[in-house]
């Protein structure tokens, strides 16, 4: 069991540090649309409320981890050579993050996230997920001065590449079979436990994390080792749900990336997963 050291954490003023951060992974271009309810077949339904913005794992994860350091965030993506690529890297640069692009010739990843009125989200994405690879022309070198990474999309070779970092952490969203294929030591694996596109056991691992996480929403979650750990309360009213699982995987690597103990680490987590409840969209 997880004990709680740190009860006034919470309410703590997080002073930005000065660590450096690359996140490598994959962008999406949704479309976040509030309704009173999913949709029913033969149904005509009306959108309240509507915002574009490029998000998935890797800008969340970048945009998240950008508001913890005064550095500049390294984000390594792939996007397609369109007008939703071009909006995406826009978009994101105008947020101070420096975004390493390898242009495809292929149509940039978009999607839909429908958000009901008890603020959980259904996702539904187009086309294929634009990742970088080791053999594109990225400044890859740069990641050997970075005090954590986080890939949610990569090859093999990329995580023998960034192990090069003081911590490394992925998702399951990664791919088991490349984790297993760069058979490196990871810090953290974080991923969801509702979502059966994340959902695996450890004997699926051919290298065990230092610790691994699986989250359950307002109920908290289990951590390995450690144990079962509760979630921290809405301070404001729950708006989308969209984004608080990676808003809680920046946090998990901020604070192993900064030296602080499981504890302390885990309650920024859930301070960040729980803060992107509290807003419409992907970024406050």
């Amino acid at each position: 069991m997880v004990v709680q050291k740190y009860n006034k954490f919470e309410d703590y003023k997080h002073k930005k540090g000065n660590l450096n951060f690359a996140v490598i992974g994959h962008v999406e271009w949704i479309n976040f649309l509030k309704v009173d309810q999913l949709p029913i077949p033969g149904v005509i339904s009306h959108s309240k409320k509507s915002h574009e913005y490029p998000a998935g794992g890797g800008s969340i994860i970048a945009k998240t981890l950008s508001e913890l350091t005064l550095n500049q965030i390294h984000f390594f993506t792939a996007l397609g050579n369109d007008d939703y690529g071009k909006k995406c890297f826009n978009i994101l640069s105008n947020m101070g993050i420096k975004v390493h692009v390898a242009w495809r010739d292929k149509p940039t990843r978009r999607g839909f996230s429908l958000i009901d009125s008890h603020s959980e989200r259904a996702i539904t994405v187009i086309g294929q997920r634009l990742a970088p690879k080791h053999k594109d022309n990225l400044e890859w070198n740069i990641l050997k001065k970075m005090d954590g990474i986080f890939i949610t999309a990569s090859d093999s070779e990329i995580f023998k590449i960034a192990r090069s970092a003081s911590i490394l952490c992925t998702t399951p969203r990664a791919g088991l079979d490349i984790i297993n294929k760069s058979n490196v030591l990871l810090d953290g694996l974080i991923g969801s436990n509702l979502d059966p596109g994340e959902v695996f056991s450890l004997s699926e691992l051919s290298v065990l994390p230092k610790y691994t996480i699986k989250t359950e929403g307002e109920k908290g979650g289990i951590i390995f080792p450690g144990g079962r750990y509760k979630a921290l309360k809405n301070k404001k009213p729950k708006v989308d749900s969209y984004g608080c699982g990676d808003s809680f995987a920046a946090g998990i690597l901020y604070g192993m990336a900064s030296k602080w103990d499981i504890d302390k680490t885990l309650n920024l987590a859930k301070i960040k997963g729980r803060n992107a409840s509290e807003f419409f969209g992907p970024y406050t």
